[in-house]
């Protein structure tokens, strides 16, 4: 047989990227000589981060739709045409024995060019609530990977299975890291510790709430790691000035993820999918806060399916000020509801997700 060829699109976020490479390493892992190319949005970090993986990615000029109406939109129409026609070529010139749509722009154009001549295609679904294409593409792939339970909801049941979102192993594997996480952040292992993630950027509320927090970590006796983002991270190095032997430490972003879990006591974190995917491998106590302004708010739909099996804690964004401060000091200083939490998120985590769908993926291969 020859050498399977499949094409991977998507992307746009970190939370699409990454299971995307993940799935891909999963691939050559399983068959060293499967052909892979992906297909992303031109100006995405998709078109950096894959090259640095070490694939080759072919950008599509695709672009979403603005909430609210501007100039923008009226280019909308242009370019998804653009972008179907590009995708047609794409998936005409490289034949691929499978396409993978893992969400994000660039999968609707890829995915529905690659039906229309027959090829059999998988989607990786990460939220507890789908998207409008993947819904859509749902009706025609030929496996529909999830994350969650009750996506009968959104795509036809026969064609679902369970999976779990591929996360990148070295960030959820901290078997005897805590030391050198405490090292690493310059923290006294006695104390307790929490971490506040916002995703890659930074997460406005949760940066404004914690900043007028920072006396009361003091004061407690309670270390933090803060991953500011970008935009945050200036204020945030001057609310803290001064604090450092008090350890409360800011970082625009953290390098080492895994030191970050391997240190956290309790984890302060938007609901992405991946963020969740990750929490419950590291079994880490987690307050949620999802982002508001997420497509058809899936956020808070991904957290809740945390707190209803009591797994984690949620404060809404619109409440943050109010009931954040409270809520963290409470938990960090209970041990019995730690445990709780930490017990409950480690029975949600499924693990070799990527294993997992990178098999289904090879199955569809035409024999």
């Amino acid at each position: 047989m020859h050498n399977p060829k499949v094409i991977i699109s998507g992307g746009g976020t970190g939370g699409h990227v990454f299971p995307a490479i993940a799935i891909a390493n999963a691939l050559k892992k399983i068959n060293p000589s499967v052909e892979i190319l992906f297909v992303g949005a031109e100006g995405k970090m998709e078109m950096e981060k894959v090259p640095q993986a070490g694939y080759t990615i072919v950008g599509l000029p695709i672009m979403g739709l603005h909430r609210r109406l501007t100039a923008q939109n009226l280019k909308f129409p242009f370019k998804l045409l653009a972008s179907m026609l590009k995708a047609r070529k794409v998936v005409k010139d490289f034949v691929p024995d499978v396409a993978v749509g893992v969400g994000g722009y660039a999968s609707g154009p890829t995915l529905k060019a690659a039906m229309n001549r027959n090829i059999p295609c998988l989607i990786q679904e990460q939220n507890s609530f789908a998207g409008v294409t993947n819904k859509i593409l749902g009706q025609k792939a030929k496996t529909i990977c999830v994350a969650y339970d009750g996506m009968a909801a959104f795509f036809p049941k026969e064609k679902i299975i369970l999976t779990g979102n591929p996360v990148r192993q070295e960030v959820v594997k901290l078997e005897g890291k805590r030391e050198r996480a405490m090292e690493f952040f310059g923290l006294d292992p006695e104390k307790k510790t929490v971490l506040v993630v916002g995703g890659s950027l930074g997460a406005r509320s949760i940066n404004h709430a914690i900043e007028k927090m920072i006396d009361r970590f003091e004061k407690e006796g309670v270390q933090l790691i803060w991953q500011t983002g970008k935009l945050f991270a200036e204020r945030a190095a001057k609310a803290v000035a001064g604090k450092e032997g008090a350890g409360i430490k800011t970082m625009e972003f953290i390098t080492k993820m895994d030191l970050g879990y391997a240190a956290a006591d309790l984890v302060i974190s938007r609901a992405g999918a991946i963020a969740v995917s990750e929490l419950c491998l590291v079994k880490k106590p987690a307050i949620l806060v999802p982002l508001p302004s997420a497509a058809e708010d899936h956020q808070t739909k991904n957290a809740m399916a945390l707190v209803n099996h009591k797994a984690a804690e949620l404060v809404a964004d619109g409440e943050i000020n109010n009931e954040l401060e409270s809520k963290v000091f409470r938990l960090i200083s209970n041990e019995e509801e730690l445990g709780r939490l930490s017990f409950n998120i480690a029975k949600l985590g499924m693990n070799n997700s990527a294993d997992i769908i990178a098999n289904e993926v090879l199955k569809l291969v035409k024999k």
